[in-house]
């Protein structure tokens, strides 16, 4: 079966090689590698070149298959010149070639070996466009998540942050954060602080952005654990950046019982974080910003001190008090 679909695939006519590109998906893990081996992917990538849309799908199921967890066969398509054909189908008008060529690309970009590639062939752009609301509206929730983890595989490489920046990133993430699928929230705001953490212009656009501050304070009140630890995360790197500009705006968003809650139950890393901003937030010995109602000041401050010499410790209050407390704040 192997010998007839890769003579199908590079000498066949054109119904030879969809049947051919069809019975890929079907085989195995080892028959993908021998006939990856045997020069299947280029006639596969061209392929995606013709104007039949059936065609191109069954050619973005092969590849994919072939592509699937083999690190060896990931940078052997993109050798082989897919990504700029790839891109090609990313354009076309079919919402079902659009959200496979998706998938395909993030496969692509989970091999370090590709990301620089794929950056320089322009898919940046395009998929913060894909991202862009109207795009939005129109592709499946799959298809976002696709998008954003593709960019998100593509920012661990810290040279192409610069690129996801200037082409409108933190604007576009900001958008999203707006929106209410919850997993494309929380894969947007995880994308965020990657690029917030390692380039300053993105911190200065995200903090300096109509309404960011309260999208982000929003996700910290009604995001998952994992959205809330990467909100509290972008918020101090905010309030620490310039806390005269900032602290007061934090707090006129409501984000102090928010903050408390999250320095209690919170994912390690979340508690630490949302400690930290707290503790940028309750001194104002440096600036002249207070919250709006003085009591809320005060309550502050006996909540703070409380976890500072630990919430359930001998020395310090129970959780439940602590709860009751954080509720006065919340009213």
């Amino acid at each position: 079966m192997e010998e007839m679909v890769v003579e199908a695939l590079l000498f066949g006519d054109k119904q030879a090689q969809l049947l051919a590109a069809r019975q890929v998906a079907q085989f195995s893990t080892k028959q993908r590698h021998n006939i990856a081996e045997k020069g299947v992917v280029p006639p596969l990538i061209l392929m995606l070149s013709t104007d039949d849309y059936e065609v191109i799908e069954a050619a973005l199921f092969a590849l994919l298959s072939i592509a699937f967890r083999s690190e060896r066969n990931k940078m052997l398509i993109a050798k082989s010149g897919a990504i700029p054909v790839l891109l090609d189908v990313l354009q076309c008008e079919n919402e079902v070639l659009v959200e496979l060529g998706v998938a395909f690309l993030l496969t692509l970009s989970s091999c370090a070996s590709n990301k620089l590639a794929i950056a320089a062939s322009g898919a940046i752009p395009l998929l913060l466009e894909l991202l862009n609301s109207q795009s939005y509206n129109s592709m499946s929730l799959q298809a976002n998540l696709d998008i954003l983890s593709t960019l998100h595989n593509l920012s661990t490489c810290h040279q192409l942050i610069p690129s996801v920046v200037s082409y409108g990133g933190v604007a576009t993430l900001l958008g999203l954060i707006n929106l209410a699928s919850e997993l494309v929230i929380e894969k947007a705001v995880a994308l965020l602080e990657n690029l917030v953490s390692s380039s300053r212009i993105a911190l200065e656009e995200a903090a300096g952005t109509g309404g960011a501050i309260q999208c982000l304070v929003e996700a910290l009140e009604e995001g998952s654990r994992q959205c809330k630890e990467h909100a509290v995360a972008i918020l101090l790197l905010i309030c620490d950046s310039c806390r005269e500009r900032y602290r007061g705006m934090i707090l006129r968003e409501g984000a102090t019982a928010a903050l408390l809650q999250l320095s209690v139950d919170g994912t390690r890393r979340a508690r630490d974080k949302a400690k930290r901003l707290l503790l940028l937030l309750r001194d104002s010995s440096n600036c002249g910003q207070t919250t709006k109602q003085p009591k809320n000041v005060v309550l502050l401050e006996q909540i703070m001190r409380q976890i500072e010499q630990g919430v359930g410790e001998p020395a310090g209050m129970s959780v439940a008090l602590l709860e009751e407390m954080i509720s006065k704040l919340r009213t």
